[in-house]
């Protein structure tokens, strides 16, 4: 009889995920129909949409209803853009003060809502800043005491800004949580309770998480009130069009072969590969650098300055390959990238949607390649039968796949 495999070190924690009941069908589908200003029409298809996606078409609206919005969706979505029209929508351009807050749990993910937000106002003269760590703490005071109409960022620097009195916030009308089951789970509770205590009684509370653990129910009901809700089931989400295989590796020591037999098909077009810890990263970094294989790496132990021109570098394609931990899995749209590796597979389930979801964004379509060895398949089963999906074997053609 098989002997069951170790349980791993890093083995997923079961979470009791809520769904919320929607209590909100309208859809609009389209964006000319959502009577927004002119200019802002003008900056949406000057990004490139085209069409609302599913949580755009219902979740706009409510927004600028002047309602409080819940919405649980997965990345890769649209929620950053359904938010930031929500808000562009109601900014007013002749009072310098900051009208709306939204709060991320990573700095790269406020810096991508910032540029979404600067790209859909371009015709819009508003006043948009990153109020996040690792940057100088002067600058950001003198920015904001020039005026900004929206400050994103993420909680801890926020509240300091607050603390020192360059943030005010008499005249914000829309705060807005991004990923909150992911800020949560980073620990900064405490520093988005202390932040809300600054915000007017008044204001409108919009929240955006791919899960519903228990405490984002509980900041929804100590928030907001009679909140519109929004669900947008998973299984409508960011899979399709991606195509998932796996590759049979037994032992752990023989992944770096097998990626290395990889690399000419990675280059093609840009690559994506994550590890579960940072250690990993240093370790295959260094062994693919070693054996002459370009590729560049990212994780939260580097200093803000190098994660930005590691970022500029593979966002504008100098650099192919990218191998980075989880911190990058959500939210960073990198438009070229159709090929993700998970050199381990996550250890939590819902990371691999954020992971791979996002190599085929709006219907782009991608392939992500799993390494599995033997401990792994269990994992690989959970994982497809939470999402209803299949993961093949890889066949030997996957170049033209990409």
């Amino acid at each position: 009889m098989e002997t069951p495999p170790e349980p791993r070190e890093d083995a997923p924690v079961p979470v009791k995920d809520e769904e919320i009941d929607t209590n909100w069908d309208e859809a609009i589908e389209t964006f000319d129909n959502m009577e927004l200003r002119e200019e802002l029409l003008r900056g949406i298809y000057a990004y490139g949409f085209e069409k609302p996606s599913a949580i755009q078409q219902r979740a706009i609206k409510p927004m600028l209803m002047g309602r409080d919005v819940i919405a649980q969706a997965q990345s890769g979505t649209g929620k950053t853009a359904t938010f930031s029209i929500g808000i562009l929508q109601q900014v007013d351009n002749g009072l310098a003060e900051c009208q709306a807050l939204v709060l991320a749990p990573t700095r790269e993910l406020a810096q991508q809502i910032v540029k979404v937000m600067i790209a859909l106002g371009d015709f819009m003269s508003v006043r948009i800043h990153a109020c996040v760590g690792g940057t100088a703490v002067r600058d950001d005071i003198r920015t904001l005491q020039n005026g900004v109409h929206v400050v994103v960022g993420t909680p801890g620097r926020v509240y300091d800004m607050i603390n020192r009195r360059a943030l005010r916030l008499a005249d914000t009308k829309i705060f807005a949580l991004d990923e909150a089951d992911e800020m949560l789970s980073r620990g900064f509770k405490d520093q988005i309770y202390d932040v809300f205590k600054f915000l007017p009684e008044q204001v409108r509370v919009a929240l955006f998480s791919a899960t519903m653990p228990l405490e984002v129910l509980e900041i929804t009901s100590r928030f907001m009130q009679e909140p519109i809700r929004i669900l947008v089931k998973k299984d409508e989400l960011t899979l399709e069009g991606i195509k998932q295989f796996y590759i049979a590796v037994e032992r752990e020591e023989w992944k770096l072969d097998t990626l290395c037999d990889l690399y000419e098909t990675l280059t093609i077009t840009q690559a994506i590969i994550y590890c579960n810890t940072r250690r990993k990263v240093d370790w295959l970094t260094d062994n693919m650098t070693q054996k002459d294989f370009t590729v560049s790496a990212m994780h939260g132990d580097m200093d803000q300055k190098e994660r930005d021109i590691i970022m500029r570098e593979f966002r504008s394609g100098s650099s192919r390959v990218l191998i980075t931990t989880d911190l990058l899995a959500r939210g960073i749209d990198v438009q070229q990238v159709s090929l993700v590796i998970n050199y381990d597979l996550p250890t939590n389930r819902e990371n691999y949607i954020h992971r791979i979801g996002r190599s085929g964004r709006f219907g782009r379509k991608g392939v992500a390649i799993n390494f599995l060895t033997s401990g792994d398949v269990r994992y690989m089963r959970d994982i497809e039968a939470f999402y209803n999906t299949q993961i093949e074997e890889m066949p030997m053609n996957v170049a033209d796949l990409i």
